[in-house]
């Protein structure tokens, strides 16, 4: 499958335990190789989950030309999920989970109940525009079927602990909050918790979620 331009991490060790394969997309302003997503998915992989990376148009066009593009508009981003689930499941054994960065996970929380997936990964959900935690996108996660992990740090400008707490989200969601994290999952320095900590913190539930 990697003439897709996808990039796959195996798992280490799966033994006798059924597969599980995430499909993890990007955030919106970096691509599936990026550092964090390289280490997130080696992390997982490490744990025994497989993990398919793949990028959306605009990312995979911005890779072309090298020009900075915003992400395409939101039915051109699920249609490109649609045929990347199709494409996966026709190829891939076991069970399949679906998720991602920020946009990438927002997106697969919207398509998630229709393409009927084993679960659902969020790593840092984008609730709201920075500054518009009066506005969230949540109305779809208040009836959500799948379950779902949603890893997030307490202090991310899209969705920090004090404003997601008063959201009504569906029962099938968990969420994880890590100590003093923004956006990337990194912590302030004083709260005694380091960047590697969390990301080892959120791959190990991750994996714990999906296995």
């Amino acid at each position: 499958m990697h003439d897709h331009g996808w990039l796959w991490n195996e798992a280490a060790g799966k033994g006798s335990v059924e597969p599980v394969t995430l499909i993890l997309a990007h955030g919106a302003g970096a691509p599936m190789d990026s550092a964090w997503m390289d280490d997130i998915a080696a992390r997982l992989a490490a744990h025994g989950v497989n993990v398919l990376r793949f990028e959306f148009p605009y990312m995979a066009q911005r890779r072309l030309d090298g020009g900075k593009r915003p992400p395409n508009p939101a039915p051109k981003l699920l249609e490109c999920w649609r045929e990347v689930y199709a494409v996966v499941r026709r190829h891939v054994a076991g069970r399949l989970a679906i998720g991602g960065k920020s946009m990438g996970g927002r997106m697969a929380s919207l398509l998630a109940d229709e393409l009927g997936v084993d679960a659902l990964v969020c790593l840092g959900y984008p609730f709201y525009a920075v500054g518009k935690p009066q506005k969230p996108r949540v109305e779809h996660l208040a009836g959500l079927k799948t379950r779902t992990l949603i890893v997030q740090g307490e202090r991310d400008a899209l969705g920090n602990r004090e404003a997601v707490e008063t959201y009504t989200l569906a029962p099938g969601i968990e969420v994880l909050w890590l100590v003093a994290g923004d956006h990337d999952l990194k912590p302030l320095k004083a709260s005694g918790f380091t960047h590697e900590q969390h990301l080892a913190a959120a791959a190990s539930q991750v994996a714990m979620f999906l296995l």
